[in-house]
């Protein structure tokens, strides 16, 4: 199974706000507009390190499966701690 695209994820999260949004705008609600507008803004942030950590991790080399005879081979555990915490370095 693919992972799914990066603009579909973040097309799904802007739709489920954008919705809210336009309820508490038709419901005259100002303050659950600029919450929502936050929240919106924070979700995005999070979401956008997550896909980065997730295509970093993805592009990691796997290891040899002679290297590791108990387990399937794939991405180097280390290896990928240490993208993450580029990643998190980055932000």
């Amino acid at each position: 199974m693919s992972p799914r695209p990066r603009d579909r994820i973040l097309a799904n999260l802007e739709s489920i706000y954008r919705e809210a949004y336009e309820r508490a705008k038709a419901a005259g609600d100002q303050a659950r507009m600029a919450d929502l507008d936050a929240a919106y803004q924070r979700e995005q942030l999070l979401l956008e390190v997550l896909l980065d950590v997730r295509d970093a991790l993805a592009a990691l080399p796997a290891s040899p499966p002679e290297s590791r005879p108990d387990q399937n081979p794939g991405p180097d555990t280390i290896t990928a701690l240490e993208t993450i915490r580029r990643i998190t370095r980055l932000r």
